[in-house]
């Protein structure tokens, strides 16, 4: 195969920023022994637990669903706002509760801005300043914001009507893709930056769209493009609001979107874990926040933290396999995303991240593989699946029906896991 190093790469990274120096992008054979595509290669040996780099996303949204059901979290960089506590008593459903240690919260409420004319919430001075720049100005809804007949009110909701929890994307991550070119003073140079995502054949579109959406999706992707356009249209993105540009920039998110999860509670037990304790209390605790983890799983299920999704230019450069030697988590509490080593990688080794959670990864190859086809529209070739294809064509659902065996939280989505 032809590998070349990406010219992208320094081109974004003054913008988006992280620690770069251990890595470099190199175009590649396809994922799937298809066309060209990207691949992440460590240019020097990296040690297991170490950051491989921190990247803060080109362009990100929370979740509709999320944020309506009240996951209050940054609008701009998607941190949770509740205190810990808040955040507990939330998905209890129990006002009374208190949590030791109160001062292992790093909420600061005191830092909290509001757009003042649409009243959205900011952690900080910084991204709300940080988001009048970029798309605000476009996206504000001012006096408008609870008017169900705005188009951008209208574009949400229907897209709420069309994609239920648990969500996978957003139409607002596509709407500030456009807010931000349209805010731009150099589009080009945008327009550029969006074009660097993972782009496919229009029936792969097509599929993505299907899977988003559902069997309707040919009507409801007309009705979306409708309502977007007239929310946003601008003639120098026109040809993203013809039926086959709407379709190719759904079909972006769709593939290239991360997904984000924050969460104050999380962040809260990171660190009551950390504390010093004598060994009785430090059993109380531990005790405490496991039972408090069962109580709240039974109300709320597993919808704990803020949820989003965002496009970042070098995660989206990582390739899947199911023994991947990285992962990605978001330990700030916002939309920075880390990529850790799970082993050591040596100088020259590929970077891989998997696409699956772990439950799924410990499937059978035919089934990873169905989920991989059905989702990212790929057959993986990793080390393990070649070592399994002689394996029978058989789904694990099938297996464990020939066992008795049922595992309902095998497809639980850790895409956005703390």
């Amino acid at each position: 195969r032809r590998e070349r190093p990406c010219p992208v790469l320094g081109f974004f990274w003054g913008v988006f920023g992280g620690c770069y120096g251990c890595f470099q992008t190199l175009w590649k054979g396809g994922q799937d022994g298809g066309g060209p595509g990207k691949g992440l290669f460590a240019t020097k040996n990296i040690r297991k637990g170490e950051t491989v780099f921190v990247e803060r996303p080109v362009v990100s949204s929370q979740f509709l669903w999320n944020a309506l059901y009240n996951y209050r979290a940054c609008d701009h960089c998607l941190r949770a706002l509740e205190t810990a506590e808040e955040n507990a008593q939330r998905l209890l459903g129990r006002s009374s509760l208190v949590l030791p240690h109160p001062e292992q919260c790093s909420i600061r409420k005191d830092l909290h801005q509001q757009c003042p004319r649409c009243q959205v919430t900011y952690c900080s001075a910084e991204c709300r300043q940080a988001a009048l720049e970029q798309y605000h100005q476009v996206l504000c809804l001012g006096p408008s914001r609870d008017d169900p007949t705005h188009p951008l009110n209208k574009l949400q909701e229907a897209w709420r009507n069309m994609h239920y929890p648990p969500e996978t994307s957003s139409i607002m991550l596509m709407a500030r893709m456009v807010a931000t070119i349209k805010q731009a003073k150099d589009k080009e140079w945008w327009i550029k930056a969006f074009s660097q995502f993972c782009s496919k054949t229009a029936n792969e579109e097509e599929e993505i769209v299907h899977k988003l959406l559902g069997d309707k999706f040919k009507g409801q992707l007309e009705l979306l493009r409708l309502l977007f356009t007239e929310a946003l249209y601008d003639e120098y993105l026109s040809r993203w609001f013809t039926p086959e540009g709407f379709r190719s920039l759904f079909a972006l998110v769709g593939t290239n979107g991360q997904g984000i999860g924050t969460s104050s509670l999380s962040q809260w037990v990171h660190a009551c874990d950390a504390l010093d304790l004598p060994m009785l209390q430090r059993e109380e605790l531990d005790a405490f926040i496991d039972q408090l983890y069962k109580d709240i799983e039974k109300e709320s299920g597993e919808f704990l933290n803020c949820e989003g999704s965002g496009l970042y230019v070098l995660q989206s450069c990582c390739n899947h396999s199911c023994i991947p030697n990285a992962e990605t988590s978001f330990p700030e509490n916002n939309f920075l995303l880390h990529l850790t080593a799970l082993e050591d990688i040596e100088a020259g080794e590929e970077i891989c991240i998997s696409y699956l959670d772990c439950c799924q990864r410990e499937r059978s190859r035919h089934s990873r593989n169905k989920i991989l086809r059905e989702n990212y529209l790929f057959t993986c070739s990793c080390p393990k699946c070649l070592a399994q294809a002689d394996d029978a064509d058989v789904t694990s659902d099938e297996e464990e029906e020939g066992e008795g065996e049922t595992d309902d939280a095998e497809l639980e989505d850790e895409m956005t896991d703390v």
